[in-house]
């Protein structure tokens, strides 16, 4: 039995690792299956990295919109991480 859950496991990170590189290419792919966030990365991208946010705010100016993804809750409105996004790229990151 565990052996076929770590073979099912390595097919569907095979799977993920393939679909990936064909919409991203090989070094995009490489950094989101490594969890890396680095600016200039789309926010498709990040959700790719580190999935949805817990928390996000939102800011629309006239010409821009800004975003604070928040992840890794630990206290009300306290977060390990915060990332931040304008127009759908980000833009920097603070992690406590």
């Amino acid at each position: 039995m565990a052996l076929w859950r770590r073979t099912n496991l390595r097919r569907k990170l095979a799977a993920r690792r393939e679909k990936l590189v064909a919409k991203y290419g090989e070094v995009i792919a490489e950094k989101i299956i490594a969890r890396k966030v680095w600016q200039g990365m789309t926010s498709e991208q990040l959700i790719e990295s580190w999935g949805q946010p817990e928390d996000l705010d939102e800011k629309v100016l006239k010409a821009k919109t800004k975003e604070i993804w928040k992840y890794g809750c630990n206290g009300k409105n306290r977060y390990r991480q915060r990332v931040y996004v304008e127009n759908n790229e980000v833009v920097g990151w603070q992690s406590q």
